[in-house]
């Protein structure tokens, strides 16, 4: 078994979110060598969902911020609800930020569910098409990154007289992972991301999911994508029925494992605070007390 590969999703939201907390989290990540911070994604959520999402902080423009002050550090997103978005300009942030990092980007991308944040955003019409316009994204994404100056027609964008740049460092090879619960996502994933990225995903929910990866992957002759998963950690007790990893650093250890049996190469860690020095011993405690378990 290779060993696990860590990543920190960034305290970006909620509230309580602060400067000093995502730095700290872009400090820790580096000093622990840890490979990749992550940024989540919501614009304008409804009144019930503010606890969580009501503040926070743009997911590229954190990244733009982080990368600029940690000079080695991979930027994910966890996950971008792109129709909810512009692709063709989300194309230039990512081209963009990739170029001025030197290659750190990994690109998350995925449907979303609140259909009230698309409606608040001005595309309501578009949740009921947003696996559709996902798809296209990525094609759309890696037509662009590749210097093509080709046509590119699709269902939502028609592009015949274009020119595209900076490139991204990395190309068309920018990687592109897709996130996603249902079957249709999970199996789009597999079709035609890099990697796929779940959430709040135990290893035996993921493992329901691998076989779809592997046969939507093999039916368009594309590789196993990459397997990543994001997961909150706590220690001790359960304090909802949300899934984490949590208990004793061996029963952490053990659901890490478990893991990595379904191939899973990297896992996002959430903390589930703002707090720059509470974050700062919680990612500690688990770096030195149940990553070496593994």
């Amino acid at each position: 078994m290779r060993d696990m590969d860590y990543g920190l999703a960034l305290p970006n939201f909620p509230e309580g979110a602060s400067r000093e907390g995502m730095e700290a989290g872009g400090e820790i990540a580096v000093r622990l060598g840890w490979s990749t911070v992550w940024t989540t994604d919501h614009v304008l959520v409804p009144t019930a969902d503010a606890d969580d999402y009501g503040r926070i902080y743009e997911a590229i423009l954190t990244l733009a911020w982080i990368g600029a002050k940690f000079d080695t550090i991979r930027l994910g997103t966890s996950v971008i609800v792109i129709p909810q978005r512009n692709a063709v300009i989300v194309a230039k942030e990512l081209a963009t930020l990739d170029a001025l990092t030197g290659g750190r980007v990994v690109a998350g991308i995925g449907g979303g569910w609140n259909e009230r944040e698309y409606r608040n955003v001005g595309v309501g019409d578009r949740f009921h098409v947003r696996g559709a316009y996902v798809e296209e994204t990525v094609a759309l994404w890696r037509h662009l990154w590749s210097g093509s100056t080709e046509p590119f027609h699709g269902r939502f964008h028609q592009l015949d007289d274009f020119a595209f740049g900076p490139l991204p460092e990395q190309g068309a090879k920018l990687p592109i992972v897709v996130g996603g619960r249902v079957r249709a996502a999970v199996a789009r994933a597999g079709r035609i991301g890099d990697g796929y990225h779940s959430s709040s995903t135990s290893p035996t929910q993921y493992a329901e999911r691998v076989p779809i990866l592997r046969e939507a992957a093999e039916s368009v002759g594309r590789p196993m994508p990459w397997l990543t998963a994001r997961t909150r950690v706590q220690f001790g007790e359960a304090t909802d029925k949300a899934y984490a990893i949590r208990g004793t650093p061996e029963a952490m250890a053990d659901e890490i494992k478990a893991f990595a049996a379904q191939g899973v190469e990297h896992l996002a860690l959430w903390f589930g605070t703002t707090d720059p020095e509470e974050l700062a011993v919680l990612a500690e405690r688990f770096a030195h007390d149940v990553a070496p378990l593994v």
